[in-house]
């Protein structure tokens, strides 16, 4: 009665449906690298906007910042003309100010 139980439990699987196993198996990894293998594939992406000119439009907005700042701080906190600040003269006053 044992014997039967345990025959029972164990599934019986022949030679040739064990290698039918082991085939799609082995298939199945196959895939799964030729899919790994295509995603590792370099992609050349083309960039809406080009590195040089993102560096470009920094910088002049960097500039356009700091004019309208010096603007904003020399009419308001200076309590001078808005635009004198671009005048050289203004700035030879500043520089010779600092070194005395």
């Amino acid at each position: 009665m044992s014997e039967q139980i345990k025959n029972e439990k164990q599934p019986t699987e022949s030679k040739q449906e064990k290698k039918q196993k082991n085939e799609k198996r082995a298939e199945v990894k196959e895939k799964q690298k030729q899919e790994k293998a295509k995603e590792k594939e370099k992609r050349y992406v083309r960039r809406l906007i080009p590195i040089w000119a993102k560096l470009l439009i920094f910088l002049v907005l960097g500039l356009f910042a700091l004019i309208i700042g010096l603007i904003v701080g020399f009419s308001i906190l200076g309590d001078g003309s808005p635009l004198d600040v671009l005048k050289w003269q203004t700035w030879q006053h500043i520089i010779d100010f600092i070194r005395k």
